[in-house]
C-alpha cells in the first residue's frame, strides 16, 4: 500500500470520528488501568458491566487493596479468567502504592513491570491517559493491517512497528482507537462489511463482500 492511500484512509476515519476514544468506561487513569487488564479476553461491553459497581466504590489502588482479591471476585467473576486478573490487579495496586506513590506511572518500563501489565496494556495506557504516540496492537488492528495490506506483518510486535512506521505523524496519537473500532464493527473477522466501508476503495483485501 501506498503513502497517498494510507494518507486518504486515516483523513477518511478522522473525518467520520474526530475524537475516537476507548469504549472502555474510566474515571481516573487507575480506573483505566484496571479496565484494560480485565479486558484481555473479554469484550469492553462485559468489563464495563462488572466495573460499574466496582468503580463506584473503588477509585485508587489503595481502596482496591482494602476490597482485597476475594472482594474484587465478586465484582469480576462474570469475566473470563477472573481468578488470574483478580491476583494481577491486586499484585498491581501493591507495587502501585509501594513504588509510585499510589500513581499510574507514564512510563513505558514501569507500567510493564505491574503485574499482568505486557506491552499491549502499557501501550493502551501510554496513549489514552497520557498522549503518547503509540498503537496497542490487539487482534482486531492485526487483522485489519494484514488484510487490508496497511502494515501487513506475521507478528503483533512487527504490524506495531510497521504502522508506527507508515501512519502520517499526524494521525499516530488517534490511529489505534481509529483502528480498533473500525475492526470491532466494520471490517470484522468472519464476513467484513465491505459494502458499508468509508474505506472500501482504498483497501487491497482481494475477497470483498456486499
Amino acid at each position: 500500500m501506498n503513502a497517498s492511500k494510507r494518507q486518504e484512509i486515516f483523513a477518511r476515519l478522522q473525518a467520520a470520528n474526530p475524537e475516537p476514544t476507548t469504549e472502555l468506561h474510566y474515571q481516573n487513569t487507575f480506573q483505566l488501568l484496571v479496565a484494560v487488564m480485565l479486558s484481555a479476553q473479554s469484550t469492553d461491553v462485559g468489563v464495563n458491566k462488572a466495573c460499574k459497581g466496582l468503580f463506584k466504590k473503588v477509585k485508587t489502588p489503595a481502596a482496591m487493596l482494602r476490597l482485597g482479591e476475594d472482594g474484587l471476585k465478586q465484582y469480576i467473576k462474570t469475566i473470563g479468567l477472573y481468578n488470574t486478573k483478580a491476583k494481577n490487579v491486586i499484585k498491581t495496586c501493591a507495587m502501585l502504592v509501594e513504588r509510585h506513590q499510589g500513581k499510574v506511572p507514564d512510563d513505558r518500563t514501569a507500567l510493564q513491570a505491574l503485574p499482568g501489565v505486557g506491552r499491549k496494556t502499557a501501550n493502551v495506557i501510554l496513549n489514552t491517559a497520557f498522549g503518547h504516540p503509540t498503537i496497542a496492537v490487539d487482534t482486531h488492528i492485526f487483522r485489519i493491517s494484514n488484510r487490508i495490506g496497511l502494515a501487513p506483518g506475521k507478528t503483533v510486535d512487527l504490524v506495531e512497528k510497521k504502522l508506527l512506521k507508515v501512519i502520517p505523524e499526524e494521525y499516530i496519537h488517534d490511529a489505534h482507537h481509529w483502528l480498533i473500532l473500525h475492526g470491532r464493527y466494520t471490517c470484522i473477522a468472519r464476513k467484513p462489511r465491505c459494502g458499508s466501508c468509508i474505506i472500501e476503495d482504498l483497501c487491497e483485501y482481494r475477497q470483498k463482500t456486499e
